[in-house]
């Protein structure tokens, strides 16, 4: 039985605290959650500073936000805490860093976090307590400390942001979980996931923006962990909008989309928290050429900690040589400076491939959508996400193997992997099995999908009397 509230319900039944890990590949899928909530006329608090609440409002897609009329932003309230300690300017991404491509430059705002965010959620959590029968605090799990402000009248649970796969790297009990995948992490931010994990933390359930139909395997191993013993797992993915109608768009690139045959189209777009170096991006920007397939490519750097300061780098020879690549290749390929909206690309009947990092929310939005994957992991769990979408979905192909983290791709070695998906009998039989995947989960989710049995049974869970 699904449960949704009224607005007169809403003041006094159920409230619902979010607070997300401020880094962009967090803050969207708590969001996407948050609107899920909303739509069921639970009352949702979104809290993060104000910086990072704007960052997550301007990036949002496939949600009508703006107007006050709509169930979602009806019930969806922002709280924009003063954290007053990140470095300004923040400090610049880089591509040399470190071995690991890891984005240590986040660490500030992590830390941030961490020292100023409990003074100012303990009173919400109060104040909220006091006009609701019942609140829920819904923390990432990258957050888990946020549990010290709740008082043992509100009940926790741990949103997860990265695959069931990946989250065995942490418990040690997947054959995926060797010792050279330590090094996906910085060390900086391990020690720091590390202390939250010496918490004892009482959580009712976890929730995965995942599927069973792709992950069960692996969701019920973790749910067999004595760690994790009693507490209900959630698996409700995918959170992104299904895009069956994107709409209309003044978007450049969407416009030349609908120009383009059917799944003819190769998005390119490494997430944002990696930065290529000169080097590579030419090796990247010679391979699309050369194999003579259509392409938008998304050409920009990691995020900063604050997306909104001045870039103040010049980049005028970059754009003056990626005009020239749109020259040469006469509206073959299409390059998009900044941000994109990558749901409505990949959700559009014209694009045929992704080539990715491999960040699970690109994942999910790729598989969700039927597009086939090439895969080229940085960082993180983006290595363990490529085991899973090609050794084990069989729904891409990699590029570059994590073991060769170090060197740069080859423009050769690009070509050679486009053509291979794009044309290749081997990417045959990988773009349909991305199309049976995607039939899988957005089966999920509608009536009688797992996905939305399981988002159903924990709405019913925190709404009961």
């Amino acid at each position: 039985m699904m449960v949704s509230l009224t607005n007169s319900q809403e003041s006094t039944a159920i409230a619902v605290v979010m607070v997300p890990l401020p880094m962009q590949g967090h803050l969207n899928p708590l969001l996407h959650l948050s609107a899920h909530l909303a739509t069921r006329g639970i009352a949702v608090h979104y809290v993060s500073s104000a910086t990072h609440n704007r960052q997550a409002s301007q990036r949002f897609h496939g949600w009508n936000l703006s107007s006050s009329s709509s169930p979602t932003s009806s019930h969806l309230h922002f709280h924009d805490l003063p954290f007053t300690s990140l470095p300004l300017p923040s400090p610049y991404p880089s591509p040399n860093s470190a071995t690991t491509k890891f984005p240590s430059h986040h660490q500030a705002s992590f830390d941030a976090s961490t020292s100023q965010l409990l003074p100012h959620l303990s009173p919400i959590l109060l104040s909220l307590s006091l006009s609701h029968r019942r609140v829920v605090l819904l923390h990432d799990s990258s957050m888990s400390f946020a549990n010290s402000a709740a008082s043992p009248k509100i009940e926790s649970f741990s949103f997860h942001t990265s695959s069931a796969i990946s989250n065995l790297f942490f418990l040690g009990k997947s054959e995926l979980c060797q010792a050279k995948l330590i090094s996906c992490f910085g060390e900086e931010f391990l020690d720091w996931v590390w202390q939250q994990r010496r918490i004892p933390i009482a959580v009712k359930g976890r929730i995965f923006n995942t599927c069973r139909s792709i992950e069960g395997e692996f969701l019920n191993q973790l749910s067999s962990e004595p760690a994790w013993k009693g507490q209900r797992i959630f698996a409700i993915g995918p959170l992104n909008p299904i895009l069956a109608d994107r709409g209309r768009s003044d978007e450049r690139c969407l416009k030349w989309l609908d120009r383009q045959p059917v799944a003819s189209v190769v998005y390119v777009s490494f997430g944002t928290t990696a930065t290529m170096t000169r080097e590579q991006e030419k090796e990247i920007a010679a391979g699309l050429e050369e194999s003579g397939e259509r392409f938008i490519w998304v050409r920009r750097e990691a995020d900063r900690c604050n997306i909104f300061e001045t870039e103040g780098k010049e980049e005028e020879e970059e754009d003056s040589a990626l005009a020239e690549l749109e020259e040469r290749t006469k509206g073959r390929i299409v390059v998009v400076r900044g941000w994109a909206p990558q749901l409505q690309i990949l959700a559009h009947p014209s694009t045929g491939g992704f080539l990715s990092h491999c960040g699970w929310n690109s994942c999910m939005e790729a598989m969700s959508n039927g597009v086939p994957i090439l895969a080229w992991p940085i960082h993180s769990d983006q290595p363990t996400n490529t085991v899973l979408v090609t050794k084990i979905l069989k729904v891409g192909m990699v590029v570059k193997e994590w073991s060769d983290k170090d060197e740069v791709v080859a423009a050769a070695t690009v070509k050679d992997a486009v053509v291979k998906l794009m044309v290749g009998d081997e990417g045959g039989e990988v773009r349909k099995k991305a199309r049976e995947v995607g039939e899988s989960l957005r089966a999920a989710v509608v009536d009688g999908g797992s996905s939305k049995e399981d988002f159903d049974e924990f709405v019913n869970y925190i709404c009961r009397l």
